[in-house]
């Protein structure tokens, strides 16, 4: 089965134009990265643009929730199309925000920083749908790949086990890189494809 490839857009420059071409594409989802300033050091908060291209834009969401507080969040993109809400294992109150994230129908996700141990995960392993390795810090496009992020895929698939959890990983990915996380579902690409100038072309490089 081919790799499903997530493209994030926190590295454009025109987010508009950007969000179109990849639409265009044979992308599978469009990964929305969400910052409070407060999680992690940057802010950027696209619900605005993407509520008022949802009529345009036929992409299921993959949203990557890097804030504090995420209720607020989980209930805004709740009313896109999207398919996965993923929030970090660092934070409290996580089966709350599982359940929150369930009521709506959306699937849910936890990410792990890297230098977070793995096993914080098997709490919740039968209650999600998806794991999110960050292969960089969460937080800044454009950081190289963190080769120990290898090591911890094996790990988290060995813990997952029959369960019918997808694998993700975001950071640093690229066509020099991709051979490293061949054990994963989905990979998370941003300035690798939308600071190129042929999206699609970087996409199927990444299958």
């Amino acid at each position: 089965m081919k790799k499903k490839v997530s493209v994030s857009f926190l590295s454009s420059k025109d987010i508009i134009d950007d969000l179109l071409e990849i639409d265009s594409t044979t992308a599978d989802y469009v990964h929305v990265d969400v910052m409070d300033g407060r999680f992690v050091k940057k802010k950027f908060l696209p619900f605005k643009i993407l509520n008022k291209l949802s009529y345009v834009l036929r992409k299921r969401f993959d949203v990557h929730l890097m804030v504090n507080e995420p209720i607020k969040f989980i209930e805004q993109y709740a009313t896109l199309n999207t398919e996965f809400i993923t929030i970090h294992v660092e934070l409290g109150e996580i089966d709350n925000y599982i359940d929150l994230i369930k009521s709506y129908g959306i699937k849910v996700g936890l990410s792990i920083k890297p230098d977070t141990d793995v096993s914080v995960l098997n709490n919740y392993l039968d209650k999600i749908d998806l794991i999110l390795i960050m292969s960089v810090e969460p937080g800044l496009g454009g950081q190289k790949f963190i080769e120990e992020a290898t090591a911890r895929i094996e790990k988290v698939k060995k813990m997952i086990g029959n369960r019918n959890i997808l694998i993700s990983v975001d950071g640093g990915i690229n066509s020099d890189t991709i051979s490293n996380v061949s054990k994963s579902d989905i990979v998370v690409s941003g300035s690798y494809i939308v600071c190129s100038d042929n999206f699609e072309e970087k996409i199927n490089s990444l299958r």
